[in-house]
């Protein structure tokens, strides 16, 4: 297609060649076809498809907000041509990222490092790479995408947190434990030995039954249970940042009980958004869950309460919101007796006109914190009392 210099320059030579002919003028035809030989010759100097591969990567390819990410791409010439006049955009999310690209020679490959933007969580599209090639004099351009879209993870940013203290043993069922000490484990069942396992706990009547070795597979009873709820509503926070902290403080609360092999339970006032058992890879999958949260329209947060109506009972329970709009909170006296520890927590900065949780009767500790750098002094503080 023609650039917008190349558009002038055909329109301006059909003007002077037909100007040139009707007045008698040769050398206005003579420089109006110059003119349109010149839009021509571009036009077919970018028309061939340069013989290209290109290969992208991302590094690292899951990154917590605000962290440095790089896209790696790989230029190779495959034709037999040196290529020149090539030009290359790569995309990240609606963000176009401008790539320098040198003369290659046939069989040349070429790497290219450049940043990718992560100051927002989300799934970041990335790609597909586009190559601009152009004339010498401008006048004619082609855009062709080389290689696959790819995608950036942007998680939320978490800092070291200890888990909450919770009165009940609980968790019966739940998930194995290959730390706790051993006068918080019970039995659970019977399953195959297998290499590494603990010879005291072979069950030797099983083995003689069975013909294959047994061992008693045992659970940690003392498991406390963490549950979070995170007020997603935009008119419960100033404005984004506000609400980035407080999906940065969810994730760090949520974060540090399932790295710990703690059972976690995260929901909104728009439904569940995670349940874990204590076990496998829990921690990065609430990172990349809650990469995806945005702010929800729900006039109030009691939705959220309405889930727990039916809660198990024990352990302890978070709640993340910001410092605008409160309704819906009052709900939660409903079930803190459920709970055996309740814990308000509030982000973003204060304001004047900001509504209290005085006056709504809930006499939970209530925390305050501007910054995500705050929130281990204060929670340090809140795991101690």
């Amino acid at each position: 297609m023609l650039s917008p210099t190349g558009w002038g320059t055909a329109v301006g030579g059909v003007a002077l060649t037909a100007a040139g002919y009707a007045l008698g003028y040769q050398e206005a035809a003579a420089l109006g076809v110059a003119c349109l030989l010149a839009v021509a010759t571009a036009v077919v100097w970018t028309l061939p498809r340069p013989e290209l591969t290109a290969e992208r990567r991302i590094a690292p390819r899951k990154i917590a907000r605000g962290e440095p990410a790089d896209g790696i791409v790989t230029l190779t010439n495959t034709g037999s041509r040196t290529r020149r006049g090539l030009r290359a955009t790569d995309v990240c999310g609606d963000r176009p990222l401008s790539i320098d690209v040198p003369v290659l020679h046939a069989g040349q490959a070429h790497e290219v490092r450049y940043a990718l933007p992560t100051a927002r969580r989300g799934l970041i599209p990335v790609g597909p790479l586009r190559l601009l090639r152009t004339d010498p004099l401008g006048l004619a351009r082609r855009v062709r995408d080389y290689g696959s879209a790819d995608t950036l993870v942007v998680r939320p940013r978490v800092c070291p947190l200890p888990v909450l203290p919770s009165g009940k043993a609980h968790h019966i069922e739940g998930p194995t434990s290959d730390t706790a000490d051993d006068g918080s484990l019970t039995f659970h069942a019977l399953r195959e030995y297998v290499l590494g396992d603990d010879l005291r706990r072979v069950h030797w009547r099983s083995t003689a039954r069975t013909g294959t070795l047994m061992v008693r597979q045992m659970v940690d009873v003392s498991l406390p249970h963490t549950t979070v709820v995170l007020d997603s509503r935009a008119n419960a926070y100033a404005g984004e940042d506000d609400f980035e902290l407080a999906v940065d403080s969810t994730a760090s609360i949520a974060h540090a009980a399932a790295r710990s092999h703690f059972p976690v339970s995260l929901l909104s006032e728009t439904g569940p958004i995670l349940l874990t058992d204590g076990s496998g890879n829990d921690a990065e999958s609430l990172l990349d869950r809650l990469a995806l949260i945005g702010r929800s329209d729900r006039a109030s947060v009691a939705a959220a309460f309405d889930d727990l109506d039916h809660h198990r009972g024990g352990g302890s329970l978070v709640v993340v919101t910001g410092t605008g709009d409160t309704d819906g909170l009052a709900a939660l006296g409903r079930v803190r007796r459920r709970f055996d520890r309740v814990t308000v927590l509030r982000a973003g900065a204060d304001s004047p006109t900001a509504p209290s949780l005085a006056g709504s009767g809930l006499d939970v500790p209530q925390l305050h914190i501007v910054s995500l750098d705050a929130l281990p002094a204060v929670w340090r503080g809140e795991a101690v009392r």
